[in-house]
């Protein structure tokens, strides 16, 4: 049997970047951090939540993105600050949504709202925030 590399092997879907593929990792219900296992694919625990509180929205990764260099000289330019590199993960992604998922580890259709940059560590972070797809295609 087979199964698809959950970044390398799902396509970022035909309308990108206005409607991408997102894989997501976290529901709000998750006690734990997960994380795409960069060499399997498989979502691993990287960590319990660090605080008392749930994570507000899906969260997840668009598959074939990569943030490095390109993220870096972006977030470096506007901020203006320097000995910023990127952080060598695929694109983050918060989905939206009044529909209720019940665990990660899932793909579903989203529409792209807005980006922003984040840094932590000395590592840029890209960032996207989207809604599922209303059209209801992939639910």
């Amino acid at each position: 049997m087979f199964r698809a590399h959950s970044w390398k092997g799902v396509s970022i879907g035909a309308q990108a970047p206005e409607e991408v593929t997102a894989y997501i990792e976290i529901v709000p219900t998750d006690t734990v951090k997960y994380e795409v296992d960069k060499v399997s694919g498989f979502l691993k625990v990287d960590r319990p939540q660090r605080f008392p509180n749930y994570c507000p929205v899906y969260y997840g990764l668009v598959p074939q993105t990569y943030c490095s260099d390109g993220v870096a000289a972006l977030f470096a330019a506007r901020t203006k600050r320097t000995g910023i590199v990127g952080e060598a993960d695929p694109l983050d992604l918060s989905v939206l949504t009044a529909k209720t998922i019940p665990h990660s580890d899932i793909l579903l259709t989203a529409l792209t709202i807005d980006g922003f940059r984040t840094a932590a560590g000395g590592e840029a972070h890209a960032k996207t925030i989207s809604q599922e797809d209303p059209r209801g295609r992939n639910w």
